[in-house]
């Protein structure tokens, strides 16, 4: 009986890392025209921490180029990924970007789906305390 225990558990550690391994990685999103860019790039690291930048070239703004930086840590359940940041170990003068109370879905083709459709594997952001945060997709790399 304590070997099936330690099995089952071994097993449930397993399968909650490979899990996670499906949601780490790196994604990206790229909007531009002739006078403007606007970039994210959100890396997913598999211990649990995370590294956002946003980087933005307006023609004819304020400010000629803007970067923006956070960092924090992420966690899983249910298809959705929740951000922290710790305000005494996430920010600096560097990493401004406060991350905490975000919440983004993670969105991909459904594996019984055998149909040709093409569906972009996603993070799709559903809640944040960054104004511009809300309603974003970015797409895994």
């Amino acid at each position: 009986m304590k070997h099936f225990i330690i099995t089952l558990l071994l097993i449930s550690g397993i399968s909650l890392s490979a899990q996670s391994n499906q949601f780490s990685g790196d994604y990206a999103r790229s909007l531009s025209d002739d006078k403007h860019i606007i970039e994210y790039k959100l890396t997913l690291n598999q211990d649990g921490t995370f590294l956002f930048h946003s980087y933005r070239k307006m023609q004819g703004g304020t400010l000629p180029e803007e970067n923006k930086y956070g960092k924090g840590k992420w966690s899983l359940k249910d298809n959705v990924i929740t951000f922290s940041s710790d305000k005494k170990d996430d920010f600096d003068a560097k990493n401004t970007l406060d991350f905490n109370n975000s919440k983004a879905r993670f969105v991909t083709k459904n594996p019984r789906d055998k149909s040709d459709k093409v569906v972009k594997t996603k993070l799709q952001f559903l809640e944040s305390e960054i104004p511009w945060m809300k309603r974003i997709d970015i797409f895994k790399v």
